[in-house]
């Protein structure tokens, strides 16, 4: 059914370079209705991968299925070489949902601080780990903050910190720059290019935002539960001759493309 691997070293099994996320047939069925439908795709090590498509096309139900969060699918699923959902891998993916998983009647720093016991790390390096975490998202002058007395911009953000303080080989994060203004938006994009090139961090961000997706490494673009393409930004748009992913992305729709997705 379901599939996760891992670079600390390759997990048994695993061969050296196999992708971060490879799915075969991957499909969920709810109410009757395909979700997902029989997807194919893989995201290599260390990229940052774009999932793009209108709200209500199945990103949230994909990046479930692939934290192991996701019921009712089949298919094959494999994440850091082992089965989706594995046990053995909780501490190895982080996963930033589109509403803010911290705890309001404390403050910034309190949440990282509990979190960061909660995953483990040793208490000798635990203050360090969190202002270190604090930095990269932007968040050290708000610290003593409550999480209630924030926006919701930056409550989004104590949820992203949180999810960094477990140092995480894959992170997966659900439309993470919604709400946020351009300047902030692009000091993370910035940041998660650094994981990625610093920390062999693999990411897949998902984003309803058509103008984000130059940002990324590599593109998944999705419609009604199916992938229409995917590629480096610059492959989409030269394959489909349009100015913009916006454009490509109409295009592929209009035409009634596949995308070559691997099947």
């Amino acid at each position: 059914m379901m599939n996760k691997t891992g670079d600390r070293p390759h997990a048994p099994g695993a061969p050296p370079g196999a992708p971060a996320i490879a799915a075969r047939g991957l499909t969920v069925v709810r109410g009757g209705a395909r979700v997902l439908d029989g997807l194919d795709f893989a995201v290599e090590r260390g990229t940052v991968t774009g999932l793009l498509g209108p709200s209500g096309c199945g990103k949230t139900t994909l990046m479930r299925a692939v934290v192991g969060a996701q019921a009712r699918v089949t298919g094959t699923l494999d994440v850091l070489g082992r089965p989706a959902g594995s046990p053995a891998l909780r501490d190895r993916i982080g996963y930033v949902t589109q509403s803010p998983s911290v705890y309001a009647d404390l403050t910034v720093r309190q949440n990282l601080a509990y979190y960061a016991a909660v995953l483990g790390v040793p208490r000798a390096a635990r203050a360090e780990r969190v202002e270190a975490t604090l930095a990269d998202v932007d968040l050290a002058p708000r610290a003593d903050a409550l999480v209630a007395a924030l926006s919701g911009g930056q409550r989004s953000r104590v949820s992203l910190a949180v999810a960094l303080l477990g140092t995480p080989e894959l992170l997966v994060l659900d439309e993470p720059t919604v709400g946020l203004d351009p300047v902030l938006r692009r000091s993370l994009w910035d940041l998660f290019h650094r994981l990625a090139a610093d920390r062999g961090t693999t990411l897949l961000i998902s984003s309803h935002v058509m103008d984000e997706a130059d940002r990324c490494g590599r593109l998944l673009l999705m419609r009604a539960g199916r992938l229409l393409a995917e590629g480096t930004p610059a492959e989409l748009r030269e394959r489909t001759g349009g100015g913009s992913i916006e454009e490509a992305f109409l295009r592929l729709v209009d035409e009634g493309v596949d995308g070559g997705v691997r099947r």
